[in-house]
């Protein structure tokens, strides 16, 4: 998508901003989707330029970023980033911005790219944590990364076994996503994403398992909820998608989601046999028009 997103400037109160998170010795962007996952770039007096040109600090090769996309600097009382009039835009926290003050935590989006500012003395315990949390969630969305649900799945699943207690499984994956990243764009594919991801974790309980599986395709895995409550929930969750209203560029952009729904039985020999019954359900949903739960 190469229109030009609004110019917004948002700037934080730099007055809460220490003495130490203003040395650049203390601070760098760690890279938490897209290319150089994992990978630190240290923030110095020198501004760290990001973008398609292999002359930036940041090199990424991305065709929604542009060659000088933005740059990260120290000023006189803080560490701000400046869009370079990039064709895409520059955000930070999903917010488009001209220049912006920088806290600790926030994130920088440069084109498909990822990026969080750590900054503060305990910067290598911050660098560390976040790559461990890079080992089980998918930085765009916030959810588990298939990995960890899949590690997840087998403790469930051997609880079940042990205690016979009901656990449930929802797949669910985004009616014709190809023709919203045809139509508006992969930087608006990825916001709808994000949101899913939002919205998604708002909603599940914190015993609930939530995970990005691949691509569109999501799945929860719900222990105590038997077959009904998990239909009931899938249900909430797909009326409350379809309800929300998704954004980008100033384009509203129409989601829906279908879903397939199982409830693990002793006759599964391994949790592919459980995710085989919910993904079954999730095909029936879609040849039967999308936009619904299966079974019913």
């Amino acid at each position: 998508m190469n229109s030009v997103l609004p110019d917004v400037t948002m700037v934080s109160d730099v007055g809460n901003v220490g003495a130490k998170e203003n040395d650049p010795g203390n601070a760098f962007i760690v890279t938490i989707y897209g290319e150089h996952l994992g990978k630190r770039f240290e923030v110095t007096h020198v501004p760290l330029v990001i973008g398609r040109s292999p002359d930036c600090s940041v090199h990424i090769l991305d065709d929604s970023a542009s060659r000088q996309h933005c740059k990260i600097m120290t000023s006189e009382k803080s560490i701000v980033v400046m869009d370079l009039r990039s064709t895409n835009g520059t955000y930070v926290n999903g917010t488009t911005v001209s220049v912006r003050h920088l806290k600790n935590g926030d994130t920088i989006q440069v084109g498909r790219s990822i990026f969080k500012f750590l900054v503060g003395d305990n910067i290598e315990s911050a660098y560390h944590e976040e790559i461990y949390r890079l080992k089980t969630v998918d930085g765009l969305t916030g959810a588990f990364n298939k990995r960890t649900f899949d590690e997840e799945m087998q403790r469930e699943l051997h609880r079940f076994y042990r205690y016979n207690r009901p656990l449930s499984l929802i797949m669910f994956d985004l009616d014709r996503f190809k023709d919203v990243n045809d139509t508006y764009g992969h930087l608006a594919g990825d916001r709808v994403l994000s949101e899913i991801g939002t919205l998604m974790s708002e909603a599940c309980r914190k015993e609930d398992t939530f995970c990005r599986y691949g691509g569109e395709e999501f799945a929860i895995l719900m222990p105590e909820l038997d077959l009904k409550q998990c239909i009931s929930f899938a249900e909430e969750i797909r009326v409350k998608v379809e309800a929300h209203r998704f954004e980008f560029d100033g384009a509203v952009i129409p989601v829906t989601i279908s879903g397939g729904v199982a409830t693990a039985h002793p006759k599964f020999e391994s949790p592919s046999d459980f995710v085989a019954v919910a993904d079954k359900h999730l095909y029936e949903a879609k040849h039967a028009g999308r936009n619904r739960i299966m079974p019913a």
